[in-house]
């Protein structure tokens, strides 16, 4: 199985926006891999084609690959109009092609705040299949990210729309912070529910309970190393990739700053050298 320390990747704008301080600061912490979301403040899909050919080249130059492409596919309200938003996730796709990753993170819509979510679960798997309809035409997967206050916060709820859509294009991101923040513990309750769906963990920790309450990998409630160790058993394989937030958490995105990032990364590869050691 590949080293799980080789699998490590980082959401290079919670650094800098300067495309170049972003890459220096993975290449600093030991990281030559990055989710694509932000580059030089302006989100990927809105890129134009003379700033994607330098994107391109410039990770070309520097020896860096892409582990996925961040889209905001889902986090809109459940009642707005579709298909341009199937436009804008045909954009995601391209973009997977081009920067060669076969993942594209979405989100599962918001629901009105006092509404009850069940109240809205037909349209939400109705748009969640139109997705994964484009993905299995393109042969990438998405990667459905627990996001607090949307429609799949819960395990529960993640775990009724993988099921119900049942396709090897529709996969789970596992971030422990976001369950931390709506009072759900991430391991081992909301592992268990989801665990042979997970392709990939956003490496973020959190105190349970608490709207912000972010912390280092290993030092929040989210029992991070147990997480870890619990799916390599189940011979997982997928990326780690940080999205430390420690500085800053948005809707949108998060900022850690490049020492909180070098932070993140160093309280992750420490996880893992453990977990080496006690393996050995």
């Amino acid at each position: 199985m590949t080293d799980p320390a080789d699998r490590i990747s980082g959401f290079a704008d919670e650094t800098a926006d300067d495309l170049d301080e972003q890459l220096d600061v993975l290449e600093s912490a030991g990281i030559d891999r990055l989710d694509l979301r932000n580059v030089r403040g302006e989100n990927l899909l809105d890129l134009s084609g003379e700033r994607l050919v330098d994107l391109e080249a410039t990770l070309d130059a520097r020896g860096f690959t892409v582990t996925s492409i961040g889209s905001p596919i889902g986090k809109v309200g459940v009642a707005d109009p579709l298909e341009p938003h199937m436009e804008l996730l045909d954009r995601a796709l391209e973009l997977a092609d081009r920067f060669d990753t076969d993942r594209v993170r979405v989100f599962s819509y918001y629901v009105p705040e006092d509404d009850d979510p069940a109240d809205h679960r037909a349209e939400v798997l109705r748009r969640t299949r139109a997705a994964v309809d484009r993905a299995e035409r393109a042969d990438v997967t998405l990667v459905l990210e627990n996001e607090k206050d949307i429609y799949g916060d819960t395990p529960g709820r993640v775990r009724d729309l993988l099921t119900a859509v049942d396709s090897p294009h529709l996969r789970a991101v596992f971030d422990p912070a976001n369950y931390l923040e709506i009072g759900v513990r991430p391991y081992p309750d909301a592992l268990l529910q989801v665990v042979e769906y997970v392709d990939q963990v956003h490496v973020k920790d959190a105190r349970f309970g608490e709207r912000g309450g972010i912390e280092p990998p290993g030092e929040g409630d989210g029992r991070i190393p147990e997480t870890l160790a619990a799916l390599h058993d189940r011979g997982f394989a997928g990326p780690l990739s940080l999205e430390p937030h420690l500085a800053m958490a948005g809707s949108n995105y998060g900022y850690s700053g490049p020492e909180g990032f070098r932070t993140a990364a160093d309280a992750l590869q420490g996880i893992l050298a453990d977990e080496s050691d006690e393996g050995e």
